[in-house]
């Protein structure tokens, strides 16, 4: 029994032709912007790839891109057959090609919907990426000699300003580097051989962070150096005073951001993903109707439409025997070891005279 069966007149699938021709246009749109979004995503990504560690995560723009440029050729080529088939004379030159043009489109709509959750999967990737790469700017954000490395100060000094946050997980993460370059620390100084003597390693570690980390609507100046030293201070007290220092962590602030967009992202892919389901479903309404028209033979009869001439389980079941008679055809019988001739007769029990006709039939012949 065939799934969603819809009889239609002439004048239906007409009208069906046309507003498919249509839908397909605007499916041509819909591919510029999958493709637009994509190349947003991709410029994003790029604008922080400073702050990110060498991850894959340029396959989500990448799927993007790839699915909006082929969404437009698809939906170009299937308003061109849209547009033919209201006539239905004009669909014979579409009849061998639309089924697999059908086929084809389900592929693609698929991979729009793949691309949809894909937008909302890649959270923890980029995460990680955010926290490794983070942690490496902030360890070279004293190197402004070093080449490779002397944009990283202004990179993160900017992204603090600008996301109104402060360190990696939270501002007391620049209490754990030295991020005051060895050559502006006055060594004549006591107090600076002293803490660089009590460090293992030798760093210069404060209770301080860069001034990109005060917050800009403090009522009071920025306390930068030792934030935890409340008797250095008037009136102080660092446990309290939420509002000197951005509290928020930079790898949280961008993840929030890019979290947001790719949300925005996912959702709107999503609804192109429906929007390219029922055309597709529309479009194989109207292949099913015109091959029946052209089975009865008049272009002026009604026919029926169908989603599936049968059903779900028995389409499954004959796609499933096809499957498995393409395999046995492929294989090969390895009986005699391996020969595929084995079924021409031994020289030593037939011998063959003229045309290839038996000998023994020969002789009795004449």
């Amino acid at each position: 029994m065939a799934v969603l069966r819809v009889k239609f007149t002439k004048n239906k699938r007409d009208k069906l032709a046309q507003v498919l021709w249509i839908l397909n246009w605007i499916s041509v749109v819909t591919g510029a912007i999958l493709f637009s979004l994509g190349i947003f995503l991709k410029v994003e990504l790029n604008k922080r790839e400073e702050l990110m560690a060498e991850r894959n995560i340029q396959y989500v723009p990448n799927m993007l891109i790839a699915v909006g440029l082929i969404a437009c050729a698809i939906n170009f080529l299937g308003g061109k057959i849209c547009y033919d088939c209201v006539d239905s004379t004009k669909f014979l030159r579409w009849k061998l090609i639309m089924l697999p043009y059908i086929i084809c489109t389900f592929f693609f709509t698929f991979c729009v919907l793949v691309g949809a959750l894909m937008c909302y999967s890649m959270r923890g990737e980029l995460e990680e990426s955010l926290n490794q790469g983070l942690t490496e700017a902030m360890r070279f954000y004293k190197d402004t000699d070093t080449p490779g490395r002397c944009f990283l100060k202004r990179t993160v000094d900017m992204l603090q300003i600008e996301f109104q946050c402060c360190g990696n997980n939270g501002y007391k993460d620049w209490f754990q580097i030295q991020w005051v370059s060895s050559r502006y620390l006055d060594m004549s100084q006591k107090e600076v051989v002293d803490r660089l003597r009590s460090n293992v390693e030798g760093k210069y570690l404060v209770d301080g962070v860069p001034f990109s980390c005060c917050n800009t609507y403090s009522p009071r100046p920025c306390i930068q150096h030792q934030v935890t030293n409340n008797s250095a201070h008037f009136s102080y007290e660092h446990q309290l005073e939420m509002l000197n220092l951005w509290m928020k962590g930079c790898r949280q602030a961008l993840l929030e951001y890019f979290t947001h967009i790719m949300q925005s992202i996912g959702l709107t892919v999503l609804i192109i993903w429906l929007f390219e389901l029922s055309v597709l479903t529309g479009v194989r309404f109207l292949q099913t109707s015109l091959e029946n028209v052209l089975r009865q033979g008049d272009p002026d009869s009604d026919s029926d439409g169908w989603l599936l001439e049968n059903s779900f389980m028995e389409t499954a079941r004959i796609n499933l025997n096809i499957i498995k008679s393409l395999g046995k055809s492929n294989q090969i019988d390895t009986a005699s070891n391996g020969d595929p001739n084995i079924d021409v007769p031994s020289s030593s029990k037939a011998r063959y005279g003229p045309d290839n006709v038996p000998l023994k039939q020969t002789l009795e012949a004449s």
